[in-house]
C-alpha cells in the first residue's frame, strides 16, 4: 500500500498548537507503520460524498482525515473534531475527467444563484466567454464552472483559493495576458501528473514522513510547482538561467537543483553560492532541511558566499589567506595617487571608475584601459581622458601591492587564472542564487571553477532586483545563457496586492546586455491579501511612532519577532529603525554579513542585506526625499537621461524591500494571522521616487 501526504495536511498541521502537532505526528507514524492498528480508531465519514474519507482519532478533540483505498493511504487534513469532519464532508479526491490529475475538489455550496455575482460597475466578468471545454481543459472542476464564469475580477480572487491550484493559476494568467495555458498531457498514473505532484507526495518510510512533518510550513521542501520541478530536473548542455520576479521561487529551484545534482552521483561536488553571508546561511538551512539525515549527500554540497569560497580556494592554491584592502585603505591609496595627478579629479568619480571598471575588469595597463567596455557608466571618457587617469589607477594599485594588499576582484581573478587552464576543477556543478548581482570578476570565477560538462553552471536571478552591479555582457565572458533561460510566473510568497504595488516600481520587461529578456508581465499571485499601507509622516518622530504601532499590531496578532523586518535605504538611517523597535518594546537584531539568526529579535538592516530573505511583516522606513534617492547621486547627474538612471537604480533596492513580506501558506489556506502579511512604507518627506511609490 502506498502511503501519501497532501499539502492540505501539512498546512492544517502547521496551524495547530505545538502539543497537538506532536500528538498528530505520533499518530501519523503509527498509521504508516501499521494502518490496521485498532488503537487508531478509524471511522468512515458517513456524510462525505467521497466514501474513501475516514477519520483517525489523535486525542479527545483532534482528528486526522485520511483518504483510504485498497491501494493507498493519504494523510489529507487534520483539525479539531467538528472542523475536520466539516472539511471532509465538503470535499472529494478524484482524477479530473479532462486532465487526469488527481485533485482535492471542494464542493460548492448549494444555491440558486452563483456565489460571486459581478457588480455592475466591475465590467464584464473576465471568464464569461470561456466554454465548458476550455475551463475543463485547465483542470477546473465541473461543478465550479458557473461560478468561474460569473466571477468578477475581485470576486475571483476570493474564489481562487477554493479551486485546484492549476485551474486558479491558468485563470489568473488568462485574466492578465488573455492566453489560456493548458496542463501537461495526462500520464497513465493520475498521481504522477505534474499537477498532482504539487499537492501529493509518496512517503516511502518513517524518515521521509518525519522530514515532511518536522517543518510543515516549509512546503517548498515537499511540494514543487510543475514549472519549478521541470527546471530542477531538466538537463542543460550549457550554462542555464531561471528568472522571475520576487516570490516566484527562484531560490527554491536553486536549492532543489543543487540537491538533485548531488544525489545524481557520489562523485558530485556541488557549490551552491550567492553574494552575501546572510543569504548563504539561509540557503544552507534549506539544503539541510531538504537533505534530511543523509550526511553523505550533505558532504557533496558546499553552501557559501562567493567571497568566502574564493578566499578558501585562494588559500588552497597559494598557502595563505588573501589580504584584502579595506574600503578606507583603498580610498587613501586613490587619494594619495590623485595628489600627483595633472589637474583636478573628482574623488567620487575616481572611486566609482576604479570599482566598476578598472578593478572589476582587472585592467592591467593603459592600452587595456583604452579598450575596456564602460557599459552603464554615466560619463563618457575619450582616449585622452583615460590616458590622464590611468597613472592614478596604476599608482594606487602599486601602493596596495607593495604593502601586500589586494582587492576582492583581485582575489577572484587570481583564483580564476589558477583554475582556468586546469582540467581538474574544484566543483562538478555550480548553482548561483541572486545571480543578477554577479560582477565581471565573480562571473569569470564561477565559470573557471566548474566543469564545462552538462549541467555545469546554473543561475537564478532577477534583473529587477539588481543592486550592486553595472550591466555587462555575460556572453562576451563565455557564459552564454541564450536559449537556456526560463522565467517563473507563479508567485506563492507575495500577495496579489503587494506584488501589484511593488511591480509599479519596475518596467514590464528588462533586457540584459546580451538581449535576454525578463518579461515581468503575466506573473500572478495565487492568494489575496490587504493593500500595503503607505503613510507620509510629518517628521522622524511621527514616523517612529507609526512604525512602532505597526510592529506591535503584528506581534499582538501572533507574528513572531523573528518574522518581522525593518529596512532603511542606507545603514546611516538604522538608528531610526533601532528607535522604532525599541518603541515597540522589542530588541533589534542588525542584519550583517555574518548571517546571524534573529532568534526572538526583530531584524533591521539596509535593503542590500534584505536580498533573498523573507518575513511575514515588513516596514521600509526613512524614505526621506534626500535619502531615497540619495541626494549625492542626484547632485552628480549631468542630464535628464542620467537622472532617470539614478531613479531606476534606486527603485530596484526599494523593490527588494517591498517584496520581502509574504506568507503564502497562511494566507491561502486561511490560517489568519490577525493582520495580513504586508509591507508598510513610511515617507517623512513626500514623494521621493515620484508617483510610482504611491
Amino acid at each position: 500500500m502506498e502511503f501519501r501526504i497532501a499539502d492540505t495536511f501539512t498546512d492544517s498541521l502547521a496551524r495547530l498548537p505545538a502539543p497537538d502537532q506532536k500528538a498528530v505526528k505520533t499518530s501519523a507514524f503509527d498509521l504508516q507503520t501499521n494502518p490496521q492498528n485498532p488503537g487508531l480508531q478509524l471511522h468512515r465519514i458517513e456524510n462525505s460524498k467521497d466514501r474513501n474519507f475516514w477519520s483517525v482519532r489523535v486525542n479527545r478533540d483532534i482528528r486526522i482525515i485520511v483518504h483510504k483505498t485498497e491501494a493507498s493511504m493519504l494523510l489529507a487534513y487534520v483539525d479539531h473534531h467538528d472542523r475536520a469532519y466539516a472539511w471532509a464532508e465538503r470535499r472529494r479526491i478524484e482524477a479530473h475527467p479532462k486532465t487526469g490529475a488527481v485533485q482535492i475538489v471542494e464542493a460548492p455550496e448549494r444555491r440558486e444563484l452563483p456565489l460571486f455575482t459581478p457588480r455592475e460597475s466591475a465590467g464584464a466578468p473576465p471568464f464569461a466567454k470561456l466554454s465548458d471545454d476550455e475551463l475543463l481543459s485547465i483542470g477546473a472542476p465541473a461543478d465550479w464552472l458557473a461560478d468561474i464564469r460569473a466571477a468578477s475580477e475581485d470576486g475571483f480572487l476570493e474564489l481562487a483559493p477554493r479551486l485546484p491550484a492549476e485551474a486558479a493559476e491558468a485563470l489568473l494568467q488568462y485574466a492578465t495576458t488573455g492566453l489560456l495555458a493548458r496542463p501537461a498531457p495526462a500520464p497513465a498514473d493520475p498521481y504522477a501528473h505534474p499537477d498532482a505532484l504539487r499537492r501529493f507526495r509518496v512517503v516511502e518510510n518513517i524518515e521521509e514522513l518525519a522530514q515532511a512533518l518536522d517543518a510543515p510550513w516549509d512546503k517548498w521542501a515537499v511540494f514543487l510547482h510543475p514549472s519549478q520541478r521541470d527546471l530542477v530536473e531538466r538537463n542543460y548542455s550549457g550554462p542555464a538561467h531561471v528568472a522571475g520576479s520576487a516570490g516566484t521561487g527562484k531560490s527554491v529551484v536553486a536549492v532543489h537543483r543543487a540537491v538533485r545534482l548531488a544525489r545524481a552521483s557520489v562523485q558530485a561536488r556541488v557549490l551552491l553560492a550567492t553574494f552575501s553571508d546572510p543569504l548563504a546561511a539561509a540557503l544552507e538551512r534549506k539544503v539541510r532541511l531538504l537533505a534530511g539525515a543523509d550526511s553523505g549527500l550533505l558532504s557533496r554540497i558546499l553552501v557559501a558566499s562567493l567571497p568566502v569560497i574564493a578566499a578558501e580556494l585562494f588559500e588552497l592554491a597559494y598557502g595563505h589567506r588573501p589580504h584584502v584592502a579595506t574600503p578606507d585603505r583603498l580610498a587613501r591609496a586613490l587619494e594619495k595617487a590623485t595628489d600627483a595627478a595633472e589637474g583636478p579629479v573628482n574623488a567620487n568619480f575616481l572611486r566609482s571608475e576604479w570599482t566598476h571598471v578598472v578593478d572589476a575588469w582587472q585592467v592591467e595597463d593603459c592600452a587595456a584601459y583604452l579598450a575596456v567596455p564602460r557599459l552603464g557608466r554615466k560619463n563618457r571618457l575619450g582616449s585622452k581622458q583615460r590616458e590622464r587617469l590611468w597613472p592614478i589607477f596604476a599608482a594606487a594599485r602599486e601602493s596596495l601591492e607593495t604593502r601586500g594588499f589586494t582587492t576582492w576582484p583581485g582575489v577572484f581573478s587570481t583564483v580564476t587564472r589558477h583554475y582556468a587552464e586546469r582540467t581538474e576543477k574544484p566543483f562538478t556543478h555550480v548553482v548561483i542564487d541572486e545571480a543578477q548581482d554577479l560582477g565581471v570578476p565573480e562571473l569569470r570565477f564561477v565559470a573557471a571553477v566548474a566543469n564545462a560538462s552538462e549541467n555545469g553552471l546554473f543561475f537564478a536571478g532577477d534583473l529587477g532586483q539588481r543592486i550592486f552591479q553595472r550591466p555587462f555582457s555575460w556572453g562576451a565572458l563565455g557564459v552564454d545563457i541564450r536559449g537556456r533561460s526560463s522565467c517563473l510566473k507563479v508567485n506563492y510568497r507575495t500577495s496579489h496586492q503587494i506584488r501589484r504595488a511593488a511591480d509599479r516600481l519596475l518596467p514590464k520587461e528588462i533586457r540584459d546586455v546580451d538581449g535576454v529578456a525578463e518579461a515581468r508581465g503575466g506573473t500572478v499571485s495565487v492568494f489575496n491579501g490587504a493593500e500595503p499601507r503607505v503613510l507620509v509622516a510629518p517628521d522622524a518622530a511621527a514616523e517612529i511612532d507609526a512604525v512602532a504601532a505597526f510592529l506591535m499590531e503584528a506581534l499582538a496578532s501572533g507574528v513572531d519577532a523573528s518574522e518581522i523586518g525593518v529596512f532603511t535605504r542606507r545603514p546611516e538611517e538604522l538608528s531610526r529603525a533601532q528607535a522604532t523597535v525599541a518603541a515597540a518594546g522589542r530588541e533589534p537584531m542588525e542584519l550583517s554579513e555574518r548571517g546571524d539568526e534573529a532568534g526572538v529579535r526583530i531584524s533591521i538592516g539596509g535593503v542590500h542585506l534584505a536580498k533573498g530573505l523573507e518575513f511575514k511583516a515588513v516596514a521600509a522606513m526613512a524614505c526621506d526625499e534626500e535619502i531615497l534617492p540619495v541626494q549625492s547621486r542626484i547632485d552628480s547627474v549631468a542630464d535628464e537621461v542620467e537622472l532617470e538612471g539614478v531613479y531606476e537604480t534606486e527603485r530596484q533596492p526599494f523593490y527588494v524591500a517591498a517584496t520581502r513580506a509574504g506568507s503564502a501558506a497562511d494566507q491561502r489556506r486561511g490560517a489568519g494571522l490577525g493582520i495580513p502579511a504586508g509591507f508598510y512604507m513610511i515617507i517623512t518627506t513626500p514623494d521621493p521616487l515620484g508617483p510610482t511609490t504611491a
